[in-house]
């Protein structure tokens, strides 16, 4: 697997994200709709992403400021498959929406899409897509002995992670917000109410897949 091919599913899950009403693009065309500004689109927009971009960042960054990952990498990369995989699982097996999404005010959309995201595992998906990305990059590029190579290798693992989360939600942002203005200007909520699609199983099963991909990837890039 290629550094190019990581760096595509990165942004295909984003789109896929931004797709799943689940990440809140509903919420952007129900703000337009009550305001009856476009303007409110784009502010609700602006305000998932940032919590989406907050939600990956919190599951990346500790990743990213792991040096025993130079020694574990493949321990770890197993490890955090095994935990996609699991979430996934759980995910089909309870199939009902955490309630304290229903809690949050729809002001507050940046807390609604960052604790959307967290529940549903948006974050974990990228996870073994990022470790890697690290993995081909520091193995190619950086001498893995010493303490300053330690340094060198995990601000280059931060910065990854910063350019992963940014990339993935700017797709993410990009699918949903096409989709929010098609509703809004040809539909309507009516449309959502009627003709609402569930990728929840989908969503499942897609955090297993990318799971098992992790683990493959990590045990023969290493055998």
């Amino acid at each position: 697997m290629s550094v190019t091919a990581l760096w595509w599913a990165v942004i295909l899950s984003g789109l896929y994200h931004g797709i799943n009403p689940g990440m809140g693009w509903p919420l952007a065309v129900s703000a337009a709709l009550f305001e009856r500004k476009k303007s409110a689109m784009l502010k609700a927009l602006a305000m998932l992403a940032v919590g989406h971009f907050i939600a990956m960042i919190v599951i990346l960054l500790p990743f990213s400021m792991m040096v025993f990952l130079i020694e574990r990498e493949t321990e770890v990369r197993i490890g955090a498959g095994a935990v996609v995989i699991a979430m996934g699982i759980y995910l089909l097996i309870n199939r009902k929406h955490p309630k304290i999404l229903a809690r949050v005010h729809p002001t507050k959309l940046v807390l609604w899409s960052f604790l959307a995201a967290t529940a549903h595992g948006a974050g974990l998906m990228l996870v073994p897509i990022y470790l890697g990305i690290c993995g081909l990059l520091d193995a190619g590029g950086v001498a893995q002995t010493g303490h300053a190579a330690a340094q060198e290798l995990m601000s280059n693992d931060i910065l990854i992670a910063f350019k992963v989360a940014a990339i993935h939600t700017a797709s993410m942002t990009l699918a949903g917000a096409f989709i929010a203005a098609f509703v809004y200007f040809w539909f309507g909520l009516k449309f959502i109410s009627k003709s609402w699609f569930n990728l929840d199983i989908a969503w499942a099963i897609s955090l297993i897949l990318v799971g098992a991909f992790g683990i493959y990837s990590a045990y023969f890039g290493r055998h």
